[in-house]
């Protein structure tokens, strides 16, 4: 029995990627990332290659791992516009133009890089299933594989520090393994509570020259009602600030 005890401690040492349970890595991302349910103010601003800009201001509110919606504070023309995530439906409402329309998760409602799936980001672990884990170093490398058609991106691979299990760097790819863009996490801030990074950039192959920047102000923890998350609660998410 003692010869059998030394062989397995030999085989768990020998492979300790083994014991490393990957949804559960992706798990903790998540909640290091944000809270589950919360509210935050962010800007989102989009660099064309002559050096033009133009930004966006947001708030929005997120509840478990399937209700997300925001509105839009600033540019005046945008004011008042407000999107709604259920899940892999999308919704956008333009005030005083009538009844929420559908919209897709490879669009965008502000242009740019960063699509409607980045802007109103579910879990990760609410999407994607780790295929394999790998240690490069200081971070993990994650290789997650879409569980449904629906989700903009059908192969994502995460690299994330092992200290703080944060990602740095996400690569977001076609089933074919094609590059579509990267999004890099920088500038780690306090947000009270939690530490995680208060910039998102990211760039595409695809759109040579242009880049989208997301810079997070504040995300603090908060419950919400389910009715917060309807499409008659759309006109009324300003209220909750």
């Amino acid at each position: 029995m003692r010869v059998v005890g030394i062989l397995l401690l030999a085989l768990l040492l020998a492979f300790p990627a083994f014991a490393l349970d990957g949804q559960q890595l992706l798990k903790q991302i998540d909640r290091n990332l944000n809270p589950e349910s919360y509210e935050s103010y962010r800007k989102l601003i989009n660099i064309e290659p002559n050096g033009a800009r133009k930004e966006f201001t947001l708030y929005t509110v997120k509840k478990g791992t399937d209700k997300v919606a925001s509105i839009f504070l600033a540019p005046a023309s945008d004011k008042g516009r407000t999107t709604l995530r259920l899940g892999e439906n999308m919704w956008l409402l333009i005030p005083n133009v009538g009844k929420p329309v559908r919209i897709t998760s490879l669009q965008s409602v502000v242009g740019g890089v960063f699509n409607n799936s980045d802007i109103l980001q579910l879990d990760y672990d609410a999407e994607y299933r780790v295929e394999k884990v790998e240690e490069k170093g200081a971070e993990y490398l994650l290789h997650l594989k879409a569980k449904s058609r629906s989700v903009a991106y059908d192969r994502i691979r995460i690299w994330a520090d092992k200290s703080r299990k944060l990602p740095q760097r996400i690569e977001c790819l076609t089933e074919a393994g094609m590059l579509i863009k990267t999004i890099y996490f920088k500038g780690i801030k306090d947000f009270g509570g939690f530490s995680r990074p208060a910039t998102m950039e990211t760039d595409s192959p695809l759109y040579k020259g242009y880049k989208s920047v997301m810079l997070f102000a504040k995300i603090k923890k908060r419950s919400f009602k389910d009715e917060v998350f309807t499409l008659n609660g759309m006109s009324s998410i300003d209220s909750l600030r």
